[in-house]
């Protein structure tokens, strides 16, 4: 049996990675990583960044057209929303570990960077990957924006590193 999935299912799972990934960094910046305050600083900008993701996730949901939001299947008992939210959080973002256990042993700047960049570019290839579950009439270019903005993450980080690491 093929899964599909309608792009509005997509941004709710898009949605969700963002609200874990802004909880993630959120938590990290009250652990042991966090004393250097820079790295406290760059963790809480990249909470707030996350949130934001989620914000504009919400606004590109909002623009779908009714045959993009049409549910694939009857689902009286909300399962497949709880089958999404637990793709979403063990995809990318992985709720299930803490991220003082992820972050261990990191103690530059430079690392925080590249671990976040990790998640970024995991990102992509979850939605990349999910593109070939959502069929044309369901909003499959609209996963493409998702993957967009997502890219954009990443240069933004890539800029900061050369902005604040690199001086």
């Amino acid at each position: 049996m093929k899964l599909e999935f309608s792009a509005e299912e997509i941004f709710a799972m898009a949605m969700q990675i963002e609200k874990n990934g802004a909880k993630f960094y959120r938590q990290a910046s009250e652990g042991k990583l966090a004393q250097d305050p820079q790295v406290k600083k760059l963790l809480l900008d990249l909470s707030g960044m996350e949130v934001q993701h989620e914000k504009v996730f919400s606004s590109m949901a909002k623009e779908l057209t009714d045959q993009e939001r049409a549910p694939m299947t009857f689902d009286e008992d909300n399962e497949l929303g709880m089958y999404l939210k637990a793709m979403a959080d063990g995809r990318v973002v992985d709720t299930r570990t803490e991220p003082a256990e992820k972050l261990k042993g990191m103690k530059k700047l430079e690392e925080v960077f590249a671990f976040a960049i990790g998640l970024e570019k995991d990102s992509i290839v979850f939605y990349t990957g999910m593109k070939e579950a959502v069929p044309e009439r369901m909003g499959k270019n609209r996963l493409d924006k998702i993957i967009r903005e997502e890219i954009g993450h990443i240069a933004f980080l890539n800029r900061e590193i050369n902005a604040r690491v690199k001086k």
